[in-house]
């Protein structure tokens, strides 16, 4: 007998927050740099604004209305995303690292630039 598979929703840890700037290392818009709209841990995805930009035909709601056409960003996969230094222009990896009182914050590993305050 087979057992019950878990169905609850799996969480997985993003290298990025909402708000952070990102440059795309993959696919077709590679090479673009955004600001993560929207974080998504269940897909391991992020809206990045600017990035993998999607049409979608919307029909009218309402008698009278017309319909119309909608853009809108579509959701990557975090792997294909890098944080980007706005500094010093440079994409970089991620690592933490502890402040003088103690705290967890998160550093660009090439510019040493902590992101978290």
């Amino acid at each position: 007998m087979p057992s019950k598979k878990d169905t609850t929703p799996k969480f997985h840890k993003l290298h990025v927050k909402t708000g952070d700037t990102v440059q795309v290392i993959a696919g077709k818009d590679k090479g673009k740099v955004g600001e993560v709209i929207k974080a998504l841990p269940q897909l391991s995805k992020v809206i990045v604004k600017g990035v993998n930009i999607k049409t979608k035909h919307v029909k009218p709601q309402q008698e009278g209305e017309s319909g119309r056409i909608v853009t809108q960003e579509a959701p990557i996969h975090s792997s294909n995303v890098m944080l980007y230094s706005t500094k010093q222009n440079v994409a970089s990896r991620v690592c933490y690292t502890f402040t003088a009182e103690g705290k967890k914050v998160r550093k660009l590993k090439k510019t040493g630039e902590i992101l978290d305050n």
